[in-house]
């Protein structure tokens, strides 16, 4: 132990003295093409706090852990977090000392409507409004474009309340007139919106499994009330619907003056079949693939859902009039794409007995290891197994499946556990994830240089900050967040690494 830490110790010196002679390997950002766009990303609830600052309104994410502190792992909650609310300057400073293009951030709904609508205009909180204002502006004053989410999970807890938030076909005029403000006050100067991050994320976790806010599921005794047969669906539809609307009046009203793109955020595993010759499993890791990327990819590219989703699903999965279609089908300008892991997938047959649920609709079974050995290195989340090939074989199924769309992979990265006897100056000693980044940036030139359509890169994540329901338990930050010492933000050995593959070259610029 005591030779790793010198020996992490003097790398650790290295970096920090900025040695220009230090070998990083043969990429860096001139490795990708012209206008590539690097940066790291953020989300509202994770980091902001001032959750009663302002006018703000309750989301459902306040709600949530304040009602059921039992099931954030450390009964914790995001009412400080990291305080970017308040530290936005100190934390754009240090993005400008990494080098980075750009920041991807999400927009509160309730930060700037309490209660989720307009209400000819008197829904609207001014003070919110002027924080975003001023984070943007900082942003560009520094040379960093932002990249805009309008929803990241933090659903306003007032239209929650009113008619059951995305339960509700309702939700997609309020969503619509939210993006339209957002549109009317900030595009101006931001030129990258994405409508939804992880909308699989938000149906899965929040009606078919209950471990996320709202906490709805029917396949365990902790849900909050629920179906997760039918409501991940019919919240997945009112997502979807949600988003045509959003961009359509973005293309409609805003995007010849503004000269913007809009787009959508996607998760996905990539999926490989268990049993190498196995018929069966190769049939089931192709319909992992269409119950979570399908799911949505469909749809924005077709106009419905996949015909296995269709035949397995069948009336409890919602059906697109043909002018909601129209809507959906080609709605975007580019796919923001998340990806931190793959997983192993074998068949599994059908269960007449067992009521109906998302998560064994696709009837498959998800593991990590094959005849003993793990697919990679385990991060601090379960689900998290480093395999960074899987990126490159994922951007090619996109490629060759949905017409080379244009990509911007908007989430990747890996966490390890919060020791809170660990002294900062070891905390700091994270190589492994400057190898986890270097192996993705590996794969995903080799994608690009195979003809995926991949524009930018933002790391997940810029700090350490809450993290669902691990609460504080994990750290994904290239800085590390001292929650006991005022919130001091710390550099890890990645961020300098980060840093030194972004620099510029003398008189180079990446635009």
């Amino acid at each position: 132990m005591i030779a790793l830490f010198v020996v992490l110790s003097s790398f650790t010196f290295a970096l920090t003295n900025a040695d220009p002679l230090l070998d990083f390997g043969d990429l860096d950002r001139y490795s990708f093409p012209p206008g590539f766009i690097f940066g790291a990303g953020s989300s509202s609830y994770q980091v902001e706090g001032a959750t009663f600052e302002d006018g703000k309104g309750e989301s459902i994410w306040d709600n949530y852990t304040h009602s059921h502190p039992e099931r954030i792992l450390d009964g914790s909650n995001a009412d400080v977090t990291v305080d970017q609310y308040h530290r936005y300057k100190e934390d754009i400073a240090i993005m400008k000392a990494m080098n980075m293009d750009s920041y991807r951030f999400s927009i509160s709904w309730s930060r700037i409507l309490p209660k989720g609508k307009l209400d000819g205009g008197r829904g609207i909180n001014p003070d919110g409004i002027k924080y975003y204002n001023n984070l943007i502006n900082e942003l560009i004053a520094n040379e960093i474009e932002p990249f805009v989410t309008l929803f990241h999970w933090d659903l306003p807890q007032a239209l929650e309340d009113e008619y059951g938030g995305f339960l509700s076909s309702q939700i997609i005029d309020d969503f619509r007139d939210y993006a339209d403000l957002c549109f009317t006050e900030f595009g101006d100067r931001v030129k990258y919106w994405a409508t939804i991050n992880e909308p699989w994320f938000f149906s899965n976790g929040g009606y078919a499994m209950g471990t996320t806010a709202p906490g709805r599921c029917s396949t365990n005794p902790g849900c909050l009330g629920g179906d997760s047969g039918t409501e991940p669906y019919i919240v997945t539809h009112n997502q979807l619907l949600a988003h045509g609307e959003a961009v359509n009046v973005y293309r409609t009203k805003y995007q010849e003056d503004q000269k913007g793109k809009i787009g959508i955020t996607l998760v996905t595993n990539w999926f490989i079949p268990l049993g190498d010759n196995s018929i069966p499993d190769l049939k089931a890791s192709e319909r992992a693939m269409d119950f979570q990327f399908g799911w949505f990819m469909e749809p924005l590219t077709t106009g419905d859902y996949s015909k296995s989703m269709r035949d397995i699903v069948k009336n409890r999965l919602p059906t697109f009039k043909p002018e909601e279609s129209l809507l959906v089908k080609d709605s975007f300008d580019f796919i923001g794409l998340n990806y931190y892991s793959s997983s192993y997938i074998n068949n599994v047959p059908p269960n007449a007995t067992a009521p109906p649920s998302y998560t064994t609709d696709p009837m498959t079974n998800t593991s990590f290891e094959k005849n003993g050995r793990p697919l990679g290195q385990r991060a601090a989340s379960f689900w998290i197994y480093v395999y960074p090939i899987g990126l490159r074989d994922l951007l090619m199924y996109i490629k060759e499946k949905y017409n080379n769309p244009v990509i911007y992979i908007h989430e990747n990265g890996m966490n390890e556990f919060n020791d809170p006897t660990l002294p900062i100056e070891e905390a700091v000693l994270d190589t492994y994830r400057i190898d986890y980044y270097y192996r993705h940036f590996y794969y995903m030139k080799s994608a690009i240089d195979a003809g995926a359509n991949v524009k930018g890169y933002y790391a997940w994540s810029l700090l350490d900050s809450f993290e669902w329901f691990n609460g504080y338990t994990v750290r994904f930050g290239f800085y590390f967040v001292d929650y006991n010492d005022g919130l001091k933000r710390y550099q890890k050995l990645s961020a300098n690494w980060y840093r030194y593959f972004l620099e510029r070259r003398k008189h180079q610029s990446y635009r």
